[in-house]
């Protein structure tokens, strides 16, 4: 067991301002420069320097601080200044949804698009062909869900025992779905000598004892504690009827919002059933959710991204995987009854300084969440009054695992007792029976 002795980020220099002030080579600055990246984000000035180091990071950020950047940068740099020539990944990326991953290889990409580097993303979903003839072209730098890594392992395509940077992104969020075993089993294969950097949002038991079983003496980076919600953001609630709620979003996306809107929805159904209620009020929109292909759903993205599409519905699987410049609105069509999702949510926008919108739909299957929601972040949210759908006369009500109001199960009727047996047995068949006189 490697032992984790976090040391605070103590070189941080409250007056870096610009990427400039980064050591970052040209071609890098070249290509934020193009991306219209000037400043960079507090969890990149903080964990930058420590990277370019070589040191193991232990970092703390929620959604929308940039945080792919703080260690895409870095690791771009690194590696092409080593200029290592050949066909071995050098820098592995887990990350737990294809969504995610797809994001993080194409900022890779956009980064390190005036350097010399192989990027490639791995996941499961779809035929395995292209990206298996993609790795046996050589990659420097792999994006990889653990499901689709384990298997190319397992048929011997891909070899990690060159590998010099491994980054664990969302470590908590695969803890959640259920893939903390298969990252245990990835650690094993990897090189002992290597540069660590683990990234979460939060540190149940369980992943502060995954992280210190990884990372060495690791520079410690930690930027708004996941109860936070940012300041850029407008938070508002709409209180409603629950058979009010699609007709109250059809009022505010015709007249009241005129830019692109991404929607959560609790279920699957829910999403789809979303989608068609706007597609009949001519209002564009598509569902992302686990029961789409993964080919649908990139199209989603891109439709989503592009402006073709103009409201993105989604399940939770995208809420830490989506990620759309200057997106304006979110809409929370229910609350979820984890708390801190709301703040993954609604980081979707207002990030990295920009302003943002977040709504949030409330019927009386809503009230325990809201409750529990802003005991989390801290603070009431505005209630807004001003729609024609407004209610004072929610009632509060549980949920069932069908997103229905919970009905407990009538109570069965007692059943009668029996008599105790006194001795005397009752005559079974009174026809043979004779009184003697």
């Amino acid at each position: 067991m490697k032992k984790q002795n976090a040391s605070s980020a103590s070189f941080f220099n409250y007056n870096i301002l610009l990427f400039t002030d980064l050591q970052l080579i040209k071609p890098i600055l070249d290509a934020l420069t193009k991306e219209g990246y000037e400043k960079p984000t507090p969890i990149q000035q903080q964990a930058i320097p420590s990277v370019l180091e070589g040191k193991d990071l232990l970092g703390t950020a929620q959604t929308g601080t940039g945080k792919t950047a703080a260690f895409a940068i870095p690791i771009l740099q690194n590696l092409s200044q080593k200029n290592s020539k050949n066909n071995q990944i050098k820098a592995l990326i887990l990350t737990p949804t294809r969504e995610l991953a797809i994001q993080i290889e194409e900022s890779f990409h956009a980064y390190g698009k005036f350097l010399n580097m192989r990027t490639l993303v791995i996941f499961g979903g779809v035929k395995q062909g292209a990206q298996e003839q993609s790795l046996r072209k050589g990659v420097d730098i792999l994006v990889a869900t653990p499901g689709r890594l384990l298997d190319f392992i397992g048929q011997g395509i891909i070899s990690l025992k060159n590998l010099e940077i491994f980054v664990l992104d969302e470590a908590d969020r695969m803890l959640d779905m259920g893939f903390v075993h298969d990252v245990k089993r990835i650690v094993k294969l990897l090189p002992a000598k290597r540069q660590t950097l683990f990234f979460s949002a939060t540190f149940p038991k369980e992943i502060a004892e995954l992280a210190n079983s990884m990372l060495t003496n690791p520079v410690k980076v930690s930027v708004a504690p996941v109860s936070s919600t940012a300041d850029t953001i407008n938070q508002k609630v709409y209180f409603v009827d629950k058979d009010d709620k699609l007709d109250l979003l059809v009022h505010i996306l015709e007249d009241h919002i005129k830019d692109s809107v991404l929607v959560f929805s609790r279920t699957k159904h829910g999403a789809d059933k979303i989608a068609r209620k706007l597609h009949k009020h001519h209002i564009s929109a598509e569902a992302i959710h686990g029961n789409k292909s993964q080919n649908a759903r990139q199209n989603a993205l891109s439709n989503f991204k592009s402006g073709k599409t103009r409201v993105l519905v989604a399940t939770d699987i995208a809420a830490r995987g989506i990620d759309i410049d200057d997106l304006k609105y979110v809409l929370n069509f229910e609350l979820s009854d984890v708390s801190e999702t709301y703040v993954h949510r609604i980081g979707r926008t207002g990030r990295a300084g920009s302003e943002g919108n977040s709504i949030s739909f409330v019927d009386g299957l809503d009230l325990v969440n809201l409750k529990n929601t802003e005991k989390l972040i801290g603070k009431k949210i505005p209630v807004e009054r001003a729609h024609p759908y407004h209610t004072d006369n929610l009632v509060e009500q549980k949920r069932d695992s069908n997103n229905k109001p919970f009905t407990p199960r009538p109570q069965a009727k007692p059943k009668p007792q029996k008599q105790e047996n006194t001795g005397h047995a009752k005559p079974k068949n009174k026809s043979n029976f004779f009184r003697k006189k």
